[in-house]
């Protein structure tokens, strides 16, 4: 149902608007998954008006990369509606069509008004300088860059990135470092499947390269207070946001106790284990723990990420931040809640599929 969804409204969008088309990458997969991940966000937050406007603000920002004016949510939302109202069947009517007109009104104008204001002191996409390029694995890519001007950002934000090749083409990784007073950053980049950036990142970028960047987003940040003691679960490249966190948290002077369960199929996908062991050395109250799920033969941790979190001991009393594969983030956040630990304690983002 989805598919059909996101085909007649592109369809629809694009009947009306055929000048929109050069807007939109070649391939609209990635982009109809962003638009129902976006949808589903905005309906998981309607009992949080404030998180609700920050995302609505954030993608506002985000979407001046595009060249989007106002002009193009009034489109966008018409061809919205008709979408609802074809597959809605038997439950639309008068009252629910006005209910999404109000919403979506509501929506577009929160994104319209933060790109306005955003106009007036940001760029729509900054350029970036590759400085180093390493290969720690043969589907792994750690890239630092350094933006020609500077790129503000909390750490636990993600960027969409720009490359060359693929014009039109952003996908989405997140920044794997505190801010750094020279203001480069970090990415931790994973081969994809036919993936058209991840793959460029990884095999065909050198240093020296340039590319785009968005608007950092993303709403898991360090916390702000003297936290509670702190558990990070980061299955794959899912590591990047929880170590710049990580290096927010040290880099505050706050000393709370830090366990870092860092998981991967095999021992050689865990990448960045040997700069995650000279944190650890630096820093005593930190505890990184390696964990491998597909290596028999591994002498350490074994087994499935949630199920190693879950058995390892009771986390009720501390402040929670998972990322890495969907499924396992979720199942993750599940057996937590099931422990006890309250979902309010419980930081995760949505970050898009690469490709």
């Amino acid at each position: 149902m989805a598919d059909k969804a996101a085909a007649y409204f592109y369809g629809r969008l694009f009947a009306e608007n055929p000048h929109l088309r050069g807007m939109f990458p070649p391939a609209l997969d990635v982009q109809r998954d962003r638009l129902f991940g976006a949808l589903t966000r905005v309906v998981w937050s309607l009992d949080s008006p404030g998180s609700m406007t920050s995302f609505l603000s954030q993608m506002g920002r985000d979407h001046r990369k595009y060249g989007v004016t106002a002009e193009h949510y009034t489109a966008i939302g018409t061809a919205m509606l008709a979408t609802v109202r074809r597959f809605a069947g038997e439950i639309w009517n008068d009252e629910i069509e006005a209910a999404w007109v109000s919403a979506y009104t509501a929506a577009a104008n929160i994104m319209i008004e933060s790109a306005e204001a955003d106009a007036g002191v940001s760029p729509a996409w900054w350029l970036a300088e590759v400085v180093e390029h390493r290969r720690p694995h043969d589907d792994i890519a750690v890239i630092t860059l350094r933006p020609t001007q500077p790129l503000p950002y909390t750490a636990g934000q993600y960027v969409n990135v720009q490359v060359s090749r693929w014009p039109r083409v952003w996908r989405t990784f997140s920044i794997a470092n505190a801010p750094r007073a020279d203001h480069s950053i970090r990415l931790h980049v994973r081969s994809v499947p036919g993936g058209w950036v991840s793959g460029t990142l990884i095999r065909d970028t050198r240093v020296g390269d340039t590319l785009m960047l968005g608007p950092p987003m993303g709403t898991m940040a360090a916390p702000e207070d003297k936290p509670r003691d702190l558990l990070f679960v980061a299955g794959g490249t899912g590591l990047a946001p929880l170590k710049a966190i990580i290096e927010q948290v040290i880099a505050s002077g706050h000393r709370p106790g830090i366990h870092l369960l860092y998981g991967a199929r095999t021992s050689a996908e865990l990448y960045d284990l040997p700069d995650l062991i000279r944190m650890e050395s630096s820093f005593p109250w930190l505890q990184v723990l390696p964990v491998v799920s597909d290596e028999p033969s591994y002498d350490g941790r074994r087994g499935r990420l949630p199920e190693v979190t879950q058995r390892l001991r009771s986390w009720t009393e501390h402040e929670v931040y998972v990322c890495g594969p969907v499924a396992m983030v979720d199942e993750t956040v599940s057996r937590l809640q099931s422990d006890g630990v309250p979902l309010s304690r419980i930081h995760r983002d949505v970050v898009h599929s690469e490709r």
